[in-house]
């Protein structure tokens, strides 16, 4: 495991999620086809999460695909998916071989079903896995739609919910809340991502385009958020005697 003096000592995050935004700006920049762009922030993707697991990172989720974004021109969704099709099982088995557990998070009922086909495919081949450590995909995700989804979920079964019970109904029941959300691309704001999970995320946010997102990128991303005191609304006496 590469060790990186920049991180250590620092409280590493259980769980980051990452708005990976500037793909298609990065490649316009440099008068390529937006695809070019989509394609290198895929291994970018790959290359931060490979570097995350080994600092000590749990979770990772990414938000690759929102419900928003379906309505981009089909000639670009046609080149996401072929993304899909070429490359995810490859790409997603070099994380899963460390022992991660693959989810999807979303409405994949939106997408191809042979895009489908492949993503539940590379979730069942992961499913047995009991490792503590997870990644998941966020495609065909809106935050609005994921809470209106628990809600009927809970109507049906006639359930009057918690807010333990109610978050075990989202896409993500079962995960730790993201203690820290990144956003690449020079925007300041979550999109519809992970909303009610986000009540305490620490929130990073970077100029830079996210195929640009480096490892050192990460890892100043990190050491802010260790330099954060998470409250939780409770007073810093309070916590000090805990």
């Amino acid at each position: 495991m590469r060790k990186n003096k920049i991180v250590r000592g620092t409280q590493i995050p259980k769980h980051i999620a990452m708005i990976m935004d500037g793909n298609g700006r990065w490649a316009k920049k440099r008068l390529l086809p937006r695809s070019v762009g989509h394609r290198n922030g895929m291994e970018r993707m790959i290359g931060l999460m490979e570097h995350a697991f080994d600092l000590g990172v749990d979770y990772m989720t990414v938000y690759a695909l929102s419900t928003e974004n379906l309505k981009r021109p089909q000639d670009e969704l046609n080149g996401l998916f072929n993304l899909i099709r070429n490359h995810f099982k490859e790409y997603m088995g070099r994380i899963c071989a460390r022992g991660v557990k693959l989810r999807i998070l979303g409405d994949v009922s939106l997408l191809p079903d042979d895009v489908v086909q492949i993503l539940r495919e590379s979730e069942e081949e992961t499913a047995h896995y009991d490792t503590g450590k997870g990644v998941n995909i966020a495609l065909g995700y809106g935050a609005r739609h994921e809470i209106v989804y628990a809600v009927n979920q809970a109507i049906e079964r006639g359930e009057k919910v918690t807010q333990e019970r109610f978050a075990e109904l989202l896409y993500t029941g079962g995960l730790p809340d993201p203690d820290l959300i990144i956003r690449t691309g020079k925007e300041v704001r979550l999109s519809n991502f992970l909303l009610y999970q986000c009540a305490y995320s620490e929130l990073y946010f970077s100029e830079k385009m996210f195929p640009e997102f480096s490892d050192k990128d990460l890892d100043r991303a990190i050491v802010e958020y260790s330099k954060r005191t998470r409250r939780f609304g409770k007073t810093d006496e309070q916590l000090t005697k805990n």
